[in-house]
């Protein structure tokens, strides 16, 4: 299954995530957000991948969302996806998401949820194997 990375520009966050996916070779596809905005229809799919809607994708912190002088909570959802279709950098990023899975933002824990579940049972046994050996003595 191959995996998207959404991103805003070339952020630090993003190059991250990229370099990852190649490392542990995992099938992704870039897609620069500032040159090719996600359309409504594609926020909407995203959005059906989410635990808390819109709080799990909007950049509340960024300075886009800071400089937008309209409460979000007050828009309806379509307006609100048109919304961040002209502006992306109100989404997090990057967005990484398959058919089933999504993650806002790069966290190095949480990226590994796109890895094969036999990779990720082998590496936990290695783990297992080289931090909890039995004492000797």
């Amino acid at each position: 299954m191959t995996v998207t990375v959404y991103g805003v520009g070339s952020s630090r966050s993003t190059r991250k995530a990229v370099q990852w996916m190649s490392n542990n070779q995992i099938p992704f596809v870039e897609r620069d957000l500032l040159k090719d905005p996600l359309t409504v229809l594609e926020l909407q799919e995203i959005l059906q991948l989410t635990i808390d809607g819109t709080d799990d994708i909007i950049a509340k912190r960024s300075l886009p969302y800071k400089n937008m002088k309209i409460d979000i909570d007050e828009l309806s959802l379509l307006e609100l996806l048109e919304i961040v279709h002209k502006e992306p950098r109100l989404l997090k990023s990057p967005l990484i998401v398959d058919k089933k899975k999504l993650q806002a933002g790069y966290n190095e824990e949480e990226i590994r949820q796109f890895l094969p579940r036999n990779t990720r049972k082998f590496q936990w046994l290695q783990w297992k194997v080289e931090h909890l050996q039995p004492l000797k003595g």
